[in-house]
């Protein structure tokens, strides 16, 4: 197994036309959640994902199990409540501008999830381990779900965690943020915030000083996005600007960053240098920005393959 990564999906409802909730009648149904963006992103860059999560045993539940490991992502340790419900949101879509997105997920069935629900020969059978503060922010059990897997990955030198802190203001405060995800943060290897989360989590303003607060914590690589001009990366020994990839029209801006994760694992799991893999994280973020929908943009493997060599890191 490549990777695991553990968190909530939601079913995902979008109007047909944009302009306020109140007036659409027509919706499309689609599958939204961070972790399982990451999980069909590496699966269709060639890598063994498994996700991990609940759902509730309603049709919903099953429609975002068949859809997730309908694109070659490992399901088996997806476990179906009978007592709470699978979660849902809306997205309102506003011509120029990030889409408003309001969330139903109070005492869903992945809130519900707990180290009880964890099973260690899977988690330890992973060479990079997934995960997002937004399961730190579901419930104190996914909180303690996160750390067991944290653990397990831990007890290995040979794993690796990435922790993308995907802030969500609607479930933490900023202040609550900056207490829970820096705990978690340090003790995960690679840290890869966005710009304006790593100025709530560290109190800095300018990259730099966002990698070096992980850094100095513990963490032994740290990617900061900068959108549309690509990313910071820094370890102790070496660090760089990575340009962004231009996209002309720009249709729904989330799962970009899900899908920038992606590019980067992939690219370490190649063993390639620090500057290709978030090169090739913005590229597979890029591919997100022009299609509606969460993941439907990522692409495959052979339509991002570097026809030039890469040069490999040894770590």
């Amino acid at each position: 197994m490549d990777v695991v990564t553990l968190g909530e999906s939601m079913v995902l409802f979008v109007p047909e036309f944009s302009g306020s909730l109140r007036y659409s009648e027509k919706f499309e149904r689609k599958l939204g959640g961070a972790e399982s963006n990451v999980a069909i992103a590496l699966a269709r860059l060639g890598h063994d994902v498994g996700w991990v999560s609940k759902l509730g045993n309603d049709d919903l539940g099953l429609y975002i199990r068949n859809i997730i490991r309908g694109e070659g992502v490992d399901t088996s340790q997806v476990i179906f409540d009978d007592n709470y419900p699978t979660g849902v949101f809306f997205k309102e879509i506003v011509n120029g501008r990030d889409p408003n997105v309001y969330y139903y997920r109070n005492n869903s069935a992945a809130s519900t999830l707990s180290h009880a629900d964890i099973d260690n020969t899977y988690f330890q059978q992973a060479k990079y381990l997934h995960l997002t503060g937004i399961t730190v922010a579901l419930s104190a059990s996914c909180k303690h779900a996160l750390k067991q897997a944290i653990k397990l990955a831990k007890n290995d030198n040979d794993k690796y965690v990435v922790f993308d802190p995907n802030i969500r203001l609607k479930l933490l405060s900023e202040k609550e943020a900056k207490r829970e995800l820096t705990e978690i943060a340090k003790d995960c290897d690679i840290v890869m915030p966005g710009l304006d989360e790593g100025k709530i989590l560290t109190g800095e303003n300018e990259p730099e000083g966002i990698a070096r607060f992980f850094l100095e914590r513990g963490s032994t690589l740290v990617i900061v996005k900068l959108g549309a001009d690509g990313a910071y990366f820094a370890t102790a020994e070496e660090n760089g600007f990575v340009p962004g990839v231009p996209v002309k029209n720009i249709i729904d801006t989330v799962g970009a960053g899900d899908g920038f994760a992606a590019g980067v694992i992939s690219g370490l799991l190649r063993e390639w240098n620090y500057f290709d893999a978030v090169s090739l994280g913005n590229k597979i973020g890029a591919y997100a920005l022009s299609v509606k929908g969460d993941f439907e943009g990522y692409p495959y493997w052979e339509e991002v393959n570097p026809k030039t060599n890469i040069k490999k890191i040894t770590r």
